[in-house]
């Protein structure tokens, strides 16, 4: 979910340095994962001395989206690793040809299939579903514990006895105040929702339902969000979860956790113009696809406000969203303007995210902007290696197939409020800038990252992780380093009068041992870089011009001794190999919007 879990992520089956809640350890075992949502609900197996044995389900969350949601002090271990859901039974839907490779919508695991250990270090924690101090000694096999994470990392209860809710993906299993099961056209109509985890209008059993200036409202203390509304919509002012809804105007608010404002799950499809959506609370998106769902949009007016919140959300399953005009603000930590773990398109938006990264992509899954103003600012944290403003990476939760993440950004404008501009890490991924209007932070770091990281989130194996990226510039002016390493490689194109100002650095603080890596530079005949910095380079194909920013002569010498250009400038380019021809095969192709561009249906006009 970006933690997204914000931004959620994690991982399952990587060995991860112990750390320990406040007033709760969690003993280290072989396999550790994060658990990144706000609680985490299971059944006691085991009650010896301090320690118990939690059996969870795959209802919760493992891992953490980039942004910093998961918790900071947060450490269990698994006995057994879980593995991605598997499609249910029955008739399955085939993804479309844009998202070849997508997951199949999830199904929701067996519950005994992750165990636990809490190490109780502090009894005052503990208490009861009415709120009332309990010993430690109270606690029973068989019992039910939901232990309560808070924003900050801490263990703040846990509370003995809640039932765990099991929602599967059979309809009787959500919970509406309007339902829709057969085709129908309503327009004006409000509807009013204060129940737990339940949805304000659920549409299903193929039914098309036309919704017109509808007024939908969800308002509750009690609703729990995390993964049953990330994967399947529970708690959504509008899910749609087999069949169509056409949605025209009308306004979409909700006030509780999970509270996505439209949600498309599995074989459901949504067409949405002119609405506005407002969320308050976290995991709560405001358009938002899993499991395979699909959702188109024209001039929406989304906002969002929670953490894990991401204005054009998906999780678990993927699925397609084309989303053209309007605006989609989000303002929560680990809240990117767009999570991406589905096949996205948008054009002619306006995509803004307040407190974190503007995009995060994760897995095999793509996300491409068509004149599209995009701007982001993440906070810095600790945990993270760096800070910025697109990530491309790997969280290994199992809510996106492990493959090539592609970033396509055409024309508009790109902005960061903090860090640096892109980084990849743990993944394959394609990217390219074609003609955008990017405008840097004070703080800038870097242009592009493309390492390995410290595996702090559980983002791959340390020394392992790096990322393999094929990256384009179009027409394209950038600023600032570009940072790679030993464990990943790197091929950058500049083209079409691309120019480039900075240096290119090897940076091995997360190669662990390192590998067999490199990075390679195609300059194309009319494309410019601007030496700022003594580089290092694998290979070096230019075509086009080097000079300092005092215009001068860069020397370039290979890690031989050999030189190849004699300069004046105080730089000097250092590479394996180097070429003054340019094989530019390589590049990929921008693509136009009309590819993707989906016409709105005869009900919405």
């Amino acid at each position: 979910m970006c933690r997204g879990k914000f931004f959620k992520a994690l991982f399952c089956g990587m060995l991860i340095t112990a750390l320990t809640f406040t007033g709760c350890g969690i003993q280290k075992g072989k396999n550790e994962i994060y658990f990144s949502d706000t609680s985490v609900t299971g059944t006691v197996k085991s009650v010896e001395k301090n320690e118990i044995m939690l059996s969870v389900g795959g209802n919760n969350k493992m891992g953490q989206m980039p942004g910093g949601e998961m918790p900071s002090n947060q450490n269990m271990s698994s006995d057994k690793t879980s593995q991605p859901p598997e499609m249910p039974q029955g008739e399955q839907q085939s993804p479309p040809e844009s998202q070849e490779g997508q997951q199949s919508p999830p199904e929701m695991p067996n519950e005994d299939s992750v165990s636990i250990h809490l190490l109780i270090k502090d009894e005052s924690i503990l208490q009861s579903e009415e709120g009332e101090e309990i010993s430690l000694k109270e606690i029973e096999e068989g019992d039910v514990l939901t232990v309560m994470i808070s924003s900050s990392g801490e263990v703040t209860k846990i509370t003995v006895g809640e039932e765990q809710k099991d929602v599967s993906t059979n309809v009787e299993d959500y919970e509406a105040l309007k339902n829709f099961n057969e085709n129908e056209k309503v327009s004006g109509e409000t509807y009013i929702s204060e129940g737990t985890d339940e949805n304000t209008v659920h549409v299903y059993n193929g039914a098309e339902v036309f919704l017109g200036d509808i007024e939908a409202y969800r308002n509750s203390d009690d609703s729990s969000g995390g993964d049953n509304s990330s994967f399947y919509g529970v708690g959504a002012d509008l899910l749609v979860s087999d069949g169509i809804a056409y949605v025209s105007g009308g306004d979409y608010t909700t006030d509780a956790k999970g509270g996505a404002g439209i949600f498309a799950y599995d074989k459901g499809t949504v067409y949405a113009k002119d609405s506005v959506i407002r969320t308050e609370q976290d995991t709560s998106g405001g358009v938002h696809v899993a499991g395979g769902g699909s959702l188109y949009a024209w001039n929406l007016d989304v906002e969002t406000q929670g953490e894990s919140s991401a204005a054009i959300r998906s999780d678990r399953g993927g699925g397609t969203m084309v989303v053209d005009d309007g605006s989609y603000i989000s303002n929560g930590t680990g809240s990117p303007a767009v999570y991406c773990t589905a096949d996205i398109t948008t054009n002619n938006a306006q995509l803004t995210a307040n407190g974190s990264e503007a995009v995060c992509i994760e897995g095999r899954n793509a996300l491409r902007l068509y004149d599209c103003d995009l701007k982001g600012n993440m906070s810095d944290n600790e945990q993270n290696d760096c800070t910025w403003n697109v990530i491309v990476y790997q969280s290994m939760s199992g809510d996106a197939e492990e493959g090539n993440s592609t970033f396509h950004m055409v024309g508009g404008s790109l902005t960061a409020g903090n860090g640096g501009m892109f980084y990849t890490t743990n993944t394959e991924c394609t990217m390219l800038l074609s003609d955008v209007d990017i405008t840097y932070s004070d703080n800038n770091a870097f242009f592009l990252r493309c390492t390995g990281n410290a595996n702090a989130r559980g983002w791959g194996q340390a020394g392992n992780n790096g990322s393999q990226c094929n990256f384009t510039a179009d027409s394209q002016k950038m600023l600032g380093n570009i940072i790679y390493d030993s464990i990943s490689t790197l091929d950058f194109y500049m083209t079409n009068g691309s120019t480039l100002t900075g240096a290119v650095i090897d940076d091995e603080s997360c190669a662990g041992t390192g590998g067999n890596g490199y990075c390679n530079l195609y300059i194309g005949a009319d494309s410019t870089w601007t030496v700022t910095g003594d580089s290092t380079l694998t290979e070096l194909h230019k075509e086009g011009t080097i000079t300092d920013g005092e215009g001068k002569q860069v020397s370039i010498v290979g890690k031989d001794g050999t030189v190849y250009v004699k300069g004046d400038s105080q730089y000097t380019i250092t590479t394996s190999v180097y070429d003054t021809t340019a094989d530019m095969s390589g590049v990929q192709e921008a693509g136009i919007f009309a590819d993707y561009q989906v016409e709105q249906p005869q009900e919405l006009l």
